[in-house]
């Protein structure tokens, strides 16, 4: 990300981004009925944890669609609400995963590694469509992350389900959902950063 370039005034091909926004938007929606279902029948925090970063990120995409050609000032006051958000699903998910380390639950680790490799083909197919649109204003950045983070997610998923069934434990599920709480929680911070530095050095706009 350090050798990302950002200008903040420049659309970049917007009839595209539009395009794109839509399908990933129809991606994310469906996995995380995929998810949060899965999650909750199989036990697993970290399942739970990833399905609501699937709905934070279609919520993402439907508000970036809003502001699409919108003054710098509108797009980054998008950008804050999402990171806003991105840090409420981060502080979430580390209650979620303490409790459950507190009650001691074994997820269904069949159930994990087949979702989370279903939903990483979902980003993966979802981080190739904006790859191109990774750079830019505050509001662009966010969609890039919340997509990069999905995927790093899902990885980690197939991971911690191959750890259930080795260990016959559930702490590798909380390990995993405490690591995405505090992605979430760093990107969030990046995202409002940048949000906030933009709005900084904008004139009051209309439009």
């Amino acid at each position: 990300m350090s050798g990302c370039h950002h200008h903040p005034e420049a659309p970049v091909d917007d009839t595209r981004y539009r395009q794109a926004l839509v399908v990933v938007l129809a991606i994310n929606a469906s996995m995380f009925a995929v998810e949060i279902t899965g999650g909750l029948v199989g036990g697993s925090v970290a399942l739970q944890a990833d399905a609501l970063d699937f709905f934070g990120d279609a919520a993402t995409y439907a508000l970036s669609l809003a502001v699409i050609g919108s003054a710098l000032r509108w797009r980054a006051a998008a950008a804050l609400l999402k990171g806003a958000t991105m840090a409420a699903f981060g502080l979430w998910v580390i209650g979620a995963s303490i409790h459950h380390a507190l009650t001691g639950q074994i997820p269904s680790a069949a159930l994990m590694s087949g979702i989370g490799v279903a939903a990483l083909a979902a980003n993966v197919t979802s981080a190739m469509i904006l790859f191109r649109f990774r750079s830019g204003d505050s509001n662009r950045r966010s969609v890039w992350l919340c997509t990069r983070n999905d995927a790093i997610g899902n990885a980690a998923v197939i991971v911690a389900g191959g750890a259930v069934f080795g260990s016959n434990s559930g702490w590798p599920d909380v390990i995993v959902a405490l690591a995405m709480g505090c992605l979430a929680l760093h990107s969030a911070y990046l995202v409002i950063s940048q949000a906030r530095r933009e709005l900084s050095k904008q004139p009051i706009e209309l439009g």
